[in-house]
């Protein structure tokens, strides 16, 4: 499944063979949350370099159901795209409803945030859903808390992310499907050595970082990467959920980490945010009304050779769906060819002149 090719320091360049195809790694993930990346067509997402895609268990699950998504086929058939798909268990939307759901050892009873409708997750119900839809990767349920949190609430969160993971585990039965556990702990350095510990024991595919991006620094979240990165099996591939800036993505590489996703590029996009390798700006100032080059001058995407700064200013202010669509696919496919130049430096064994690019 994961084969590691080279490393660079801790950076690490590596391939991950699915049953709808070969992802290089270090990779960006755009998130499809409801089966779709927002915005973008799967045509799109292939120009823009996407190889894999994630998709959120809770949201498909309320809609459009599974019983639909079978019978289209599968979430490949029925969303069009035939690369890999990963979809996260939804333990943090359900995490995130918090007046909306109550825990226990055997699962979680929420309310839909469409509805209001009750629905119950369990570790083996949600194995079951994923293997169902003919996912690639299916992360376990796990529990996500926000931070700062208190030891007691992360202690709690450790033994029942395993425990869960441990049903998980016996769960799974489809071999199409990878499931992947993800590592909790906060910022606890001992917790997180536990967690990681228990989780390995049980000897998934693959392993997430998970609880980062939820109210800490970024300065400790790098430092709890690092940390957490280094307590997981060399030979297995290293998922930081949650993390899409350009920054942030080197630096996770630097970390030794080989999979990101976050909605952020896409969120970016509607809102009238270019990203570019050297920093964002807002598409919708001013400055940009009669400004005729590029949206990116470092980049060659489809967007940046074919339209100006001006024209996409112009389809925000006159308030034109064009504009969110562009803007997005350019974002997307910024972090792809970041990526792409990753594997590059690593091969190379030029990773830290790539790296200090951005951190100097």
């Amino acid at each position: 499944m994961f084969e590691l090719l080279k490393t660079d320091g801790s950076a690490r360049r590596g391939t991950l063979t699915l049953a709808h195809g070969t992802v290089q790694t270090p990779t960006f993930m755009p998130v499809g949350t409801a089966a779709t990346v927002k915005g973008l067509t799967p045509e799109e997402l292939r120009g823009a370099h996407s190889q894999i895609v994630l998709a959120n268990t809770y949201h498909l699950w309320l809609r459009p159901g599974r019983d639909l998504l079978v019978e289209a086929g599968g979430i490949h058939r029925f969303m069009a795209w035939n690369g890999p798909i990963l979809t996260d268990s939804g333990g943090f939307q359900v995490f995130s409803l918090q007046e909306r759901r109550k825990l226990d050892d055997d699962g979680v009873t929420f309310r839909s945030h469409i509805d209001g409708s009750e629905h119950r997750f369990t570790p083996e119900s949600v194995i079951a859903f994923e293997e169902a839809i003919g996912v690639d990767i299916a992360m376990v349920l796990d529990v996500c808390v926000k931070l700062p949190a208190i030891r007691a609430q992360l202690e709690e969160s450790v033994r029942m992310t395993t425990a869960w993971a441990r049903r998980s585990r016996e769960a799974w039965s489809r071999p199409e499907t990878h499931v992947f556990a993800i590592m909790q702990g906060g910022l606890d350095p001992e917790l997180r050595e536990r967690s990681a510990r228990e989780l390995v024991e049980l000897d998934f595919p693959g392993y997430a970082i998970g609880g980062l991006s939820v109210g800490e620094t970024r300065e400790e979240m790098y430092v709890t990467a690092r940390h957490a990165a280094a307590l997981l099996p060399v030979v297995k591939p290293r998922y930081l959920m949650g993390v899409g800036t350009v920054k942030d993505i080197v630096m996770a590489v630097e970390c030794g980490i080989d999979m990101f996703d976050c909605v952020y590029p896409t969120r970016c996009g509607r809102n009238g945010r270019a990203m570019t390798r050297s920093g964002e700006y807002s598409i919708r100032n001013a400055q940009y009304t009669r400004d005729f080059s590029p949206v990116d001058h470092d980049c060659d995407c489809y967007v940046c050779t074919t339209y100006t700064r001006a024209y996409l200013n112009h389809l925000f202010r006159a308030n034109e769906m064009l504009g969110p669509r562009l803007l997005s696919y350019h974002n997307v496919y910024v972090l792809n060819d970041l990526m792409r130049e990753a594997r590059e430096a690593i091969e190379l064994g030029a990773w830290a002149a790539f790296r200090d690019r951005f951190f100097g």
